[in-house]
């Protein structure tokens, strides 16, 4: 029995593709179902499943982002991407190496896919996700209509501050809250870190543990440890801050 991870943001989406799967390959055993890129990123490093299927655009971590983690954590796992892109955005793919699935996801087109990574799967080959995410992902179209969020308001104690999203040096979960911290210290929203990472600039916010969310501009240095966790030091502030060991495959440049 071959063993998978899904990960869709969209439910109705996410359960289709199950549904699908479960038609066309009856042995495989899904481990997890996860609507964001930090999940699923988790999940790989997790279960060290066969074979990932990965929305391109979601929360936090795209899902290119996602396949180059997860080639660094789980170099055996096969990745499936899937995006409502036309054939001009995701002829990066076209090499042979990585495959693909169009959005609304063709019961023909899944079970060829299928075949495909089988016989990978069969092979004992790794992936290649990871070697060709980067190109990919340079190849595909903004979104159209979604600009970055450019401030926030947010408490700090009795006064209300309006904060510019660049000032902000970190985010993180508190309980119901979510701190925002700047070089002049913190205050409170109650927006949830998954809320936020829909509209925050991906290029310049990156996730880093499922409680924080930093800005990449004002990293002064990572380093990391025995254990391959990391700690990352900031320009103006004196505190450190953690990154989980599923988040240091995306560092690794640095």
């Amino acid at each position: 029995m071959a063993r998978g991870v899904v990960a869709e943001d969209e439910g109705m989406l996410r359960r289709e593709l199950i549904r699908q799967l479960k038609e066309v390959w009856p042995a495989l055993e899904i481990l997890a179902e996860c609507d964001d890129g930090a999940s699923a990123l988790e999940a790989i490093e997790t279960h060290r499943p066969d074979v990932a299927f990965l929305d391109i655009r979601m929360p936090g971590l795209t899902g290119l982002e996602v396949a180059s983690g997860a080639g660094e954590l789980s170099p055996g796992t096969q990745v499936v991407f899937v995006t409502a892109y036309n054939q001009h955005a995701i002829e990066a793919f076209d090499r042979g190496a990585v495959d693909y699935l169009l959005k609304p996801v063709q019961a023909d087109r899944l079970a060829a896919t299928v075949k495909r990574v089988q016989a990978r799967i069969a092979s004992g080959e790794s992936s290649p996700a990871g070697k060709v995410a980067d190109e990919i992902a340079a190849r595909l179209p903004e979104p159209s209509g979604h600009q970055p969020l450019q401030w926030i308001t947010a408490s700090a104690g009795k006064e209300t501050r309006l904060i510019l999203v660049e000032d902000v040096i970190y985010f993180q979960a508190d309980n119901k809250y979510t701190v925002v911290m700047t070089a002049e210290g913190e205050s409170l929203i109650r927006k949830p870190i998954r809320d936020l990472l829909d509209v925050l600039d991906p290029a310049i916010f990156k996730q880093i543990h499922r409680s924080t969310v930093v800005n990449m501009r004002a990293i002064a240095g990572i380093s990391r440890d025995e254990t391959g966790r990391g700690t990352i030091r900031l320009r103006n502030r004196p505190e450190t801050l953690t990154v989980s060991l599923t988040f240091m495959s995306l560092f690794r440049n640095m």
